[in-house]
Parts: C-alpha cells; structure tokens; sequence
C-alpha cells in the first residue's frame, strides 16, 4: 500500500513539475504566389516555394504535434502563376488558398498585395481559405487574433497589417476599410487577450518590416512594438523581403523568414511544468535538396499550366542581346524599355524605373511574354504626377544613395528618363548628382514636370517621401508589366540601344562598378 501510495505521488509529481514539453510556431511569409519550386522567369527550377516548405512543415510537426503554422502576408499575388489566375475567370478556388489549406495552415495575416486586384478578387480568395484571415488594425471585417489550445496552454497569434496600403492602392481596393497604426492596435489587442483568455502565450505575426526609416510613415513598426508594447512573447513578420533568423529585444523574440517560400521561421517555446525555460527561433531554409511535397505540387499543376501557356506567347523582336547585369551602373536599352512605356502611356516629361531583374538575358530574335514579363518583377500600377525640378533631383539624390550603403535594396534604386545627369560616386551622400539638365538646359528647382512612377514611389516609399503628397494627375489602372506587353506587342522591336542620359563619374570609379556588376553572378535582384 505504502509503495503504490508513493509511485501514485511521484507520477502526480512529475506531472506538475517534471513535465518538459515545447510549443512551436511555424511560419511563412511573403509567398507571393509562388507554390512550385519553379522561376517562371527563367523556366528553371528554384529552391523556393510552398511545395518544398510542406516538407518541412510536416517535418516539424512530426517532431512536435504541439505545433500552429501561419502566413504573414502578401500572399495572392506575386508569381505568375498567380497573376495568370487573378486576371482569368477564376473559375477554380484561388491556387494558394487550396495549398494552405492542405497544409492545414491555422491563420494568415492581411498583406498589402492582397489589396492589389480588388476587393472582389481578395474576398474570393479569403472565401476559399480554410482558416481566418488576420488583422487587428484593418476595420472592419477581420478578426484580430485568434487563440489556440497546445499542450495544455493558450497561445494567442495576433495580426497586423502595415498600415500605409491607401498610399499605395487605388481607393476602390480598399473601399470601407480603415488602417489603424500598427503599434496602437498591438496595445489594444495585446490587453485584450491577456484579460479575456489569459494566455500563456502571445505572438504578434505582422505583415510589416523591423523599423519605419526611409518608408511610409508607420509602414515598418514591428521594432517599435517589441520596445513599447507589453506582454509580448514573440513577434515573426514580414514585409521587407529580407531573412531574420532571432533578434531578441528585451524579452521579446524577432524572426523573419524569406520571401517567396525560400524558408521557414520556427519559434521554440520550452516549458519544465508550468515553467518557461525559454524560447528561440530559427530558420528553416529551403535548398534543391530539399524534397517537394507531391500533394502540393499536384494542386498546382492546372494553375501552372495556364501560367506556361500565356508566358510561351511571342510578343516582339530582339535586334541585339540584351543583358541586365551592368543595368544598375551604366544606362542600358533594358531599362530604356521600361522608360519607354511608362513615358508613352503617363505622356510624361520624366521617368523613374528601376532595374528589377539584373539576372535577365534576352537573347536577339523573337522575345516571349516570360523574357518581357522578367524584367518588370512586380505588379506596380503606373502613376502620373505634377513635379518639379526639385523633385526629380531629390529623387536622383535618394537613389544615389545606393553606390556605397548596403542598406538601399536594388529595388530601390531608380533611375531617370527624360532627364540628362551624371552620378558622381565620390561626392557624399546627398550631394552626387551633378550636370543635371533637361531639354539640354540646366533643371531650375521651380520647373514643373509631368513625372512616370509607379505607385509605390507615389506612396512615398524607400526615401521617396518627395513624391508622397504629389497632385496625382493619372494612374493606369492596370500593371506596368501588362502595359509593357502591350506597348511590344504594337510596336513588335525592342529599344536597340540606350540613349545614355546619365552615367557614373569619375571614370575610373564607374569602370570599376562595371567590372563588379558583370564579375557578379546573374541572379534576381533581393
């Protein structure tokens, strides 16, 4: 009696103190359509995508079952398989939606790009998902959290969307809705939680980037509300397409996985009992050795199929070959390409574009929709605007910002059409651009110009706050890139040869980049 008597104890014991168990948090982000391990651009295979992120998705669950996976964002649009779906009849449910839901995803939060083809096609998509939607600062209609039962704790996943999508979409895409600022509804929903359920745990999963500098006002606050907003566990994000493994702000954990599903952020939450022992997180990165899941895979294959058949199609010709490596040190047709278009369609005096895509290479001949369509990345609508002189040069200014900071993404590194200048690599920040003439005159500050951007340098982002409260004077409508499609499809040739409006000084330093931007691998731009 004695001995069962004292087993009996020390299992109770063991139970309430001995009992070590981990709760994990997967987490994806910024999938942007991308399913199959496949560059659509380039017709090869990719070390990317949600079919390769299922197999470590149900890796970690096997190690754990205590396990929740959720997406950040930007998820709907973005690969062209995707965008072949959003701008056909959409007949079958939305391609992403039916892989997380195989997946068994257990949350998302709102992105800005799902804003991008209208709030019928974002309902439609959100209508085929299996799991909620989240958002705390995107009113009304979404929920703002949600609170699951693993291991015998509450866990609450709060949602946050970036709250700068007016400054980038047309009104009609989020007619009725309101932004709140991040870090106001993370208070607000983080109090909430904690007095209503209690829980042991709370995680905010923003669809936003570390800090605001340089960007929409508000845009980036997930460093903020590590700083200033109590009560938080864990915060994984998105937004800024760039990997985080673990940053730790006073008790807070930060993570952030890669874009277009090239890995997974994994949190690790460790308990002795009802003791945290502690938490970390990772990432889980995806390589060609990692295998695809063939579930995933195979719901992907009617979606693809209408993908390769639009990028097949001929559009122009090629009269000379055409490479995207030098495109961010010296003045190439490439870009001129994109200037072109956007000059003709905005009838503007002056262009912004950047170089996208320094890995493309349109060999001279015939050019399909997939050469074409690689060198425009993203979804951007074309924008006109009522500028001045002083405009484009603080614009020219912020750009040149890129030759020497590693900070500036080659995104975000625009160039200027319409405009002559030079960009002296020497001189400091802020203070490089020089022979800055127009119609071959100097560029008075006061001269008004009719300015072709897209809709994100509209907003203001990346440094290019000049713009961001610019009378809009037109706006397209639909994409650059379809725009760009069409202008090629008319006119059948490509540019042959860049104009050369701009160059970088002193010569030696720009035939040094030169030599750096070709030596460099042929790769997408971040």
């Amino acid at each position: 009696m004695l001995k069962s008597t004292l087993s009996l104890l020390l299992l109770v014991s063991g139970c309430l103190y001995g009992q070590k168990k981990t709760i994990t948090i997967l987490a994806t982000t910024d999938l942007h359509g991308n399913i199959l391990p496949y560059d659509y651009y380039t017709a090869k295979a990719a070390s990317r995508g949600l079919a390769k992120i299922a197999t470590l998705v149900r890796k970690a669950r096997a190690d754990n079952p205590d396990t929740l996976l959720i997406d950040c964002g930007d998820t709907i649009q973005g690969s062209t398989l995707e965008g072949v779906y959003q701008h056909g009849p959409r007949t079958l449910p939305d391609p992403m939606m039916l892989a997380m839901n195989a997946l068994h995803y257990d949350a998302m939060v709102v992105g800005n790009h799902e804003f991008n083809f209208g709030l019928q096609n974002l309902a439609s998509a959100r209508k085929a998902a299996k799991f909620p939607w989240l958002s705390a600062n995107t009113e009304p209609g979404y929920a703002p959290y949600i609170i699951k039962e693993l291991a015998g704790e509450k866990v609450a996943i709060i949602g946050i969307t970036t709250p700068a999508v007016p400054a980038w979409e047309k009104p009609e895409n989020y007619a009725g809705l309101t932004f709140r600022p991040g870090v106001e509804a993370a208070r607000a929903a983080v109090e909430e939680v904690r007095r209503k359920y209690n829980p042991r745990l709370v995680v905010i999963a923003a669809h936003a980037g570390f800090e605001s500098v340089g960007q929409v006002p508000g845009e980036n606050m997930v460093g903020e509300i590590a700083r200033t907003v109590p009560g938080i566990d864990a915060i994984v994000f998105g937004h800024s397409h760039r990997e985080l493994a673990e940053q730790k702000i006073g008790n807070v954990v930060l993570v952030q996985p890669r874009n277009w599903g090239m890995s997974l952020a994994k949190i690790d939450f460790e308990f002795d009992g009802e003791k945290l022992l502690g938490k970390h997180s990772t990432v889980l990165k995806v390589t060609d050795a990692t295998a695809v899941d063939e579930e995933i895979a195979a719901l992907a294959k009617p979606y693809h199929a209408a993908a390769e058949a639009y990028l097949s199609a001929p559009v122009a010709e090629a009269d000379v070959d055409m490479d995207g490596r030098a495109s961010r040190v010296m003045d190439t047709a490439l870009i001129d390409l994109i200037q072109q278009v956007q000059l003709h369609y905005a009838k503007a005096d002056v262009s912004f574009a950047s170089s996208f895509n320094i890995g493309l290479h349109i060999r001279k001949g015939p050019v399909t929709v997939r050469e074409l369509a690689a060198l425009y990345l993203y979804d951007n609508e074309l924008f006109a605007i009522e500028g001045t002189g002083k405009m484009v040069k603080d614009a020219l200014e912020n750009s040149a910002r890129f030759f020497g900071d590693s900070s500036v993404m080659g995104f975000n590194y625009d160039m200027a059409q319409g405009v002559q200048y030079e960009i002296d690599v020497t001189r400091p920040a802020g203070d490089r651009i020089v022979n800055l003439r127009y119609q071959g005159k100097p560029l008075t500050p006061e001269r008004k110009l009719r300015i072709a951007l897209n809709n994100y340098r509209a907003g203001g982002s990346a440094g290019y706050d000049m713009f961001r409260d610019a009378k809009v004077l037109w706006r397209s409508g639909e994409e650059i890139r379809e725009m760009m499609i069409r202008y090629y499809s008319e006119t059948k040739h490509l540019p042959a040869e860049a104009d050369n409006n701009w160059r970088l000084v002193p010569q030696a330093a720009a035939a040094e980049y030169l030599k750096k931007a070709v030596a460099a691998p042929a790769v997408l731009s971040q």
